[in-house]
């Protein structure tokens, strides 16, 4: 058997296995992004309960508003 073709065996027996482990790592990184974004809802807030917080925030500097504006005119007229 000729030396280079035994050469070129190994050379492309490893550039297979370097090939596959690469391979084997993309797909378990694309797996646990998979699974980080199917816990996205279960972490973070949704824009609904996002919108609801900054109404019930926006209420509330409402009537502490009002309140302050109640205070101001009663101390104008004493």
């Amino acid at each position: 058997m000729d030396d280079g073709q035994v050469l070129f065996n190994i050379i492309i027996g490893v550039a297979g296995l370097f090939g596959g482990w690469i391979l084997n790592n993309i797909s378990r990184s694309i797996e646990r992004l998979d699974q980080d974004v199917r816990e996205m809802p279960k972490i973070y807030v949704t824009k609904a309960d996002y919108k609801d917080d900054i109404q019930h925030i926006k209420n509330t500097l409402d009537r502490i508003f009002d309140l302050i504006g109640e205070l101001n005119s009663c101390k104008a007229d004493k």
